[in-house]
């Protein structure tokens, strides 16, 4: 799996306020425009772990997501910026960043307005409950529209667990439902889960999770207060990625009901 590009933020250009850590579009030295992910914000790097371990397992199920990069952010960008709360985010965040390719002119998804085929909402909804995405939801669909075909966006609040102590460490853990699968906005178009299921499954093998974990940094995975090294993060994931695979898939199981 090739390894992510690396740019530079060279301008900071607007911020995304309907996101609750503050994403901003911004330019960088390739001349491109990105949507930034900030690791000073609220859920610091784990947030920028989770948007690139969810990202990329959607790519390789081949499903739309833009690009994802690594981006460097020099604490002087934020000099010029007047707003404290974005100068603060700014100031805090430099270092490497999570950023992904900005699509001009995409629109939200809006359920009333737009459709999409049953297959393709079958495999989001599968994708979203394998990864735990508390936020696909009508109220925030996470999705676009670009050039009239929809795109996954925003994947920092999924594998929501790895925020709670020892999450490593809950043999339970990967065979755990996901009850929140019942607002997913795709839902009731997800005609066809029993037939992507074991599809999906089969896709995501131990090299395809070995390649998707090596493109994270490893200083987003170190964990000096309690000593875990980016080895040892990589090999819970990977543990934990592979282990919900194992027939039955609850996760599966419990979209179709709520379905």
């Amino acid at each position: 799996m090739p390894a992510l590009r690396t740019i530079t933020v060279t301008r900071y250009v607007t911020p995304l306020r309907e996101g609750g850590s503050l994403p901003a579009i911004v330019e960088a030295d390739d001349d491109g425009l990105y949507v930034l992910k900030f690791r000073g914000a609220g859920h610091g790097v784990k947030a920028l772990v989770a948007e690139v371990i969810a990202g990329e397992i959607g790519r390789a199920l081949g499903l739309p997501v833009p690009e994802l990069v690594l981006a460097t952010v020099d604490r002087d960008l934020a000099r010029t910026e007047p707003d404290p709360e974005i100068h603060a985010l700014i100031y805090d965040s430099a270092g490497l960043n999570a950023a992904m390719d900005y699509l001009p002119g995409a629109v939200n998804f809006d359920p009333v307005v737009h459709q999409v085929p049953e297959t393709f909402a079958s495999k989001v909804v599968w994708f979203d409950a394998y990864v735990s995405n508390v936020d696909r939801t009508p109220r925030n669909t996470n999705m676009l529209m670009w050039h009239r075909a929809p795109w996954l966006i925003d994947h920092g609040s999924t594998l929501y667990f790895h925020h709670a102590p020892g999450w490593a460490d809950d043999p339970a853990r990967p065979a755990a439902v996901f009850p929140a699968i019942k607002d997913h906005v795709l839902l009731r178009t997800a005609t066809r889960l029993p037939d992507v299921d074991g599809e999906l499954a089969a896709a995501v093998t131990p090299d395809v999770l070995d390649g998707v974990l090596s493109l994270v940094p490893d200083e987003w995975l170190e964990d000096t207060a309690t000593g875990v090294s980016a080895a040892g993060a990589r090999a819970a994931y990977r543990q934990y990625l592979l282990a919900r695979l194992v027939a039955p898939r609850g996760f599966a199981e419990e979209a179709a009901r709520a379905r």
